[in-house]
């Protein structure tokens, strides 16, 4: 197992991203797995944290194959299609704006709980970081890194544990720059890589935000 945990990661990641120490940067983690692996980074970083809200749009009578996603970054909601998984599962336009509805719902309900009416940190012209515990489509981490591009950071960069070789450098045309401790051809699941894995519960994401929110 490359990681003990969430925080392993997020403290090795922090180590590869100790350059940008003493910039202005902004830590944008994806919850909930991705807000312990950003926490190390934010405080090694002096850098305050944020939330992307992202959603999978999965296909209505598969909800696990994802036909796309969702994400606001703070600002434009932006939303990714897959398209070769809707022509393949058939959904209708009406279909995919439905699923797209119901995601965005849950997102702003995830909104109003994990940050309330915070002051969230400036993005524009300043480096984001963003971070999550791993990657497999890649579908909800393209979605982030649009949303949070909409925003005009001087820099994106994106930060993860953990990717598959060829989801990795699909990434490559939406960061400026992607720091990535491990990748892998045959990949499976995230949590393989971890020896623990355990789900992170919303009172650590409320917690994170509130201890590195922007008044860092």
């Amino acid at each position: 197992m490359p990681f003990l945990d969430r925080s392993d990661a997020g403290r090795r990641l922090a180590h590869a991203l100790a350059a940008y120490r003493g910039q202005q940067t902004v830590v944008l983690a994806l919850p909930r797995g991705g807000v312990s692996v950003a926490a190390p980074i934010a405080k090694a970083l002096g850098a305050p944290l944020d939330l992307v809200l992202v959603r999978k749009i999965g296909v209505p009578f598969h909800p696990e194959l994802a036909m796309g996603a969702i994400a606001d970054g703070g600002g434009a909601v932006i939303t990714v299609r897959n398209d070769d998984v809707i022509s393949y599962a058939g959904v209708t336009a009406t279909q995919f704006a439905a699923a797209r509805d119901r995601e965005l719902a849950e997102i702003e309900r995830r909104r109003a709980l994990y940050l309330g009416d915070r002051t969230r940190p400036e993005v524009s012209g300043r480096i984001a970081i963003v971070v999550d515990d791993g990657v497999a489509t890649g579908a909800t981490t393209r979605a982030a890194l649009r949303a949070v591009r909409a925003r005009q950071p001087e820099k994106l960069v994106l930060a993860i544990p953990v990717a598959p070789t060829d989801t990795l450098a699909a990434l490559s045309e939406d960061a400026d720059d992607i720091i990535c401790l491990e990748d892998h051809r045959d990949f499976g699941a995230v949590g393989y890589f971890y020896a623990d894995f355990r789900q992170v519960e919303d009172e650590e994401v409320i917690a994170t935000v509130e201890r590195f929110g922007a008044s860092r």
